[in-house]
Order: structure tokens, then C-alpha cells, then sequence
């Protein structure tokens, strides 16, 4: 048995820790940084909550007899990526990082690109009243803080679980995607939305509401992705199989 580490909370590290369960030679450990209170079902052995840094990571390979780690973590999510491919180089294993492709920009987008959630915060024009923040429900500080000085500006903001601080003039809707394109413009029309802050996540699942924004000309404050630290890389689950499967008959019978 091989024991494959998956840094998981994505649909992808979902879908992938299902499609593993299949193959009797694999042995399979999903990982959730605890962030989120009800995480999709997860098909094998499920560890909840940090590592302790990279130190720890690398830690817990070597004590747990890890053979791979597959970084299947949200494409914004920059530290626990930075930390996994330090780890492996002190645990000495292959490490793959499974990266949907990002969304590019194409005729009729409006983007306004920045570098950092609180970059998209600052990058709110003063003229616009009616925000839809799509960007996650642990980086709302630079909204508090610009509430101070923007008190007139509504926010909807939509996220699995409910947030940690609560915006003044906002609403939430708890909801999990993936979202249609008939739903995004029927919610951008009857909140009136006149800008979205989004993280370049890439993927099928909430790519709707880029067509619904272009559509309706609404403007997106869109968060770049962080560097990505040299290593191999998949773009797809199928991409990634085939990397293990190449992998594990290289490595035949022995560690």
C-alpha cells in the first residue's frame, strides 16, 4: 500500500480523494485546515487542522510513512502551499500540486486586478454603493475598515459558513456551489450588485457569476493568485492519477 497525503478543502481534493478510494493499492489521508464548520463528505481517512508550519508538516510525513503529498488546496490558499513543498523536501517524497487553470479575462470582462483582499477593499471606487464580496468570510477586515469611511456601501457577501465579523449595511447568504448562470444574474439583478471582489479561483464551479458580471456590465475587483513555488503540477484530477499512477510503478514494491 502506498499512503497518499491530499491537502485537501476543494471540490478537486473532494473529487480526487473519491476517485483514489478506487485503487486497492492506495491508501489515501484528505486534510482540512478545520476552516470551514460542515466540509463536504470526504471518502477515507480524514485529518482536521493545521500542521504547526512546515516543520510540522514535514513532521507529520515522516512519522505517518507518507509516500506522496498532493496539494489540492484552493489556488489562493499561498502558505499551505509554500509550507507543503517545503516539507517534502525534508521528507524527501514526490509532491504534486493539483492547480485548476485561472480564469483570463476575455472581451466585455471589466477587471480591476490587485494583488491582495485588502488591496480589492482599497480598490472599490467611491462611486460605487452596492458590493457583492465573493472573496471568503475570513478576510472581511479591509471592509470593516473601509465602512468607516464608506458608511453608504452595502454589502452582500456569500460564503458556506457564516462569518467571523459582521459587516454594518450587509447581508449573507449561506450557500455552496456550484452556481448556475440563470441564478448569478437573477441575484446581481434583484440586489441591484454594481461591483464583485472575487479571488481568482479558476474553475467551473462559481464561474457563472464572471459571465452574469459581463453581461451586465458589472465591474470585478479581482484578487490575483500568489506565486506558485516551483514543483510539478496538474491541472485536471484525471492529470493528477496519471502522475500517481507513473509515480507509484517507478517506486514498484519498495519505499
Amino acid at each position: 500500500m502506498k499512503k497518499v497525503l491530499i491537502l485537501g478543502g476543494t471540490g478537486d481534493a473532494v473529487k480526487l480523494a473519491a476517485k483514489l478510494a478506487t485503487i486497492p493499492e492506495i491508501a489515501i489521508i484528505s486534510s482540512l485546515a478545520g476552516r470551514t464548520k460542515k466540509p463536504s463528505a470526504l471518502v477515507g481517512e480524514v485529518r482536521i487542522g493545521g500542521f504547526g508550519g512546515a516543520d510540522g508538516l514535514a513532521n507529520f510525513l515522516k512519522e505517518n510513512a507518507i509516500d506522496f503529498l498532493i496539494d489540492a488546496t484552493h489556488p489562493c490558499a499561498g502558505q499551505i502551499t509554500m509550507n507543503g513543498a517545503i516539507a517534502v523536501k525534508a521528507a524527501n517524497i514526490p509532491h504534486l500540486m493539483l492547480v485548476r487553470p485561472q480564469w483570463e479575462r476575455v472581451s466585455g470582462d471589466n477587471w480591476i486586478e490587485v494583488e491582495s483582499v485588502a488591496a480589492a477593499a482599497q480598490a472599490i471606487p467611491a462611486s460605487i454603493n452596492r458590493v457583492f464580496i465573493t472573496s471568503g468570510r475570513q478576510q472581511l477586515e479591509p471592509f470593516l475598515q473601509r465602512s468607516q469611511f464608506h458608511p453608504e456601501t452595502w454589502y452582500l457577501m456569500r460564503s458556506i459558513d457564516p462569518p467571523d465579523i459582521e459587516l454594518p449595511n450587509s447581508e449573507v447568504l449561506l450557500e455552496r456551489g456550484p452556481f448556475s448562470l440563470e441564478q448569478e444574474r437573477h441575484l446581481l439583478r434583484k440586489y441591484q450588485i454594481q461591483a464583485i471582489v472575487s479571488k481568482n479561483s479558476g474553475g467551473d464551479a462559481t464561474y457563472a457569476k464572471i459571465i452574469a458580471a459581463r453581461e451586465l456590465g458589472i465591474p470585478i475587483i479581482m484578487v490575483q493568485r500568489p506565486v506558485m513555488p516551483e514543483g510539478e503540477k496538474a491541472t485536471s484530477i484525471e492529470a493528477t492519477i496519471s502522475w500517481l499512477n507513473l509515480k507509484t510503478s517507478k517506486l514498484g514494491g519498495a519505499k
